[in-house]
């Protein structure tokens, strides 16, 4: 069976840049720092075009929520192997969360008529760690989290999920929603010729009107703070001296 697949794809600030908090402390500085797709999204669409080459899969659609810019993801998405794109408009100034998201990617399921959802486990900016569990329970379909391997069975996955302490093998049946973990394959770069190619791929653009689904936030950020400096450690000789140091600061 031939899967039609979703793959949600993150625009991020590039995790080699510096992360700067704007002076207000409502929020981080965006203006002129480099972008990039999230590096656990670039895992799940790695592994859908791999579905696709193996004629597992028989269109592999990537999606990205945000400002203009995440067509620049979309369009490396499109590069590497997606065959179409959607872009689901949103203001810079409308913070989406990962409710806001799963119910935007629960919509294109059904519009798209979707079999199998991937995503990243989890985007490096807010490490929310939360899309992938929300679609599923919107969509009322099974879920493997922090998969690290996932084998086709006919109307079923198999799936090896990294679990603390150790590995867990579990059986899905299909319609799913997969989040990819770090060890789940290595994404290939987009080449030259392909890039080239993707200019002429598909790219839709909607709003969340189009949707007829409720963005509205449920909370609110009210300041963001640098974590504060870690004072230099201090060496000691021997095991009466750290006591009697650790006596000093109040630890024990």
């Amino acid at each position: 069976m031939a899967l039609r697949v979703l793959v949600g794809v993150k625009r991020v600030i590039d995790y080699a840049v510096k992360v700067r908090v704007k002076p207000d402390k409502s929020g981080v500085v965006m203006d002129g720092v480099k972008h990039s797709m999230n590096p656990f999204c670039e895992i799940a669409l790695e592994e859908a075009v791999r579905l696709k080459e193996k004629s597992l899969a028989s269109e592999v659609i990537v999606v990205s929520c945000g400002p203009q810019q995440c067509q620049e993801v979309i369009r490396t998405a499109l590069a590497i192997g997606a065959d179409r794109g959607i872009h689901v408009e949103v203001s810079e100034n409308d913070e989406l969360g990962p409710l806001q998201v799963s119910k935007i990617l629960a919509a294109l399921v059904k519009k798209e008529d979707v079999g199998l959802v991937l995503l990243g486990k989890q985007a490096i900016d807010d490490d929310c760690n939360q899309t992938g569990q929300m679609t599923a329970g919107l969509l009322d379909w099974s879920q493997g989290t922090f998969v690290s391997e996932m084998t086709v069975e006919g109307e079923a996955l198999k799936v090896v999920r990294e679990v603390d302490g150790g590995l867990e093998t579990v059986r899905l049946k299909l319609p799913s929603v997969i989040t990819a973990d770090l060890r789940l394959n290595e994404p290939r770069y987009a080449t030259l010729p392909n890039i080239m190619k993707a200019k002429k791929k598909k790219l839709e653009v909607l709003k969340i009107k189009d949707l007829g689904v409720d963005v509205s936030p449920r909370f609110q950020v009210l300041s963001i703070d640098e974590p504060p400096q870690r004072e230099a450690g201090v060496i000691v000789e021997n095991t009466e001296e750290l006591v009697e140091k650790l006596k000093e600061i109040g630890q024990i």
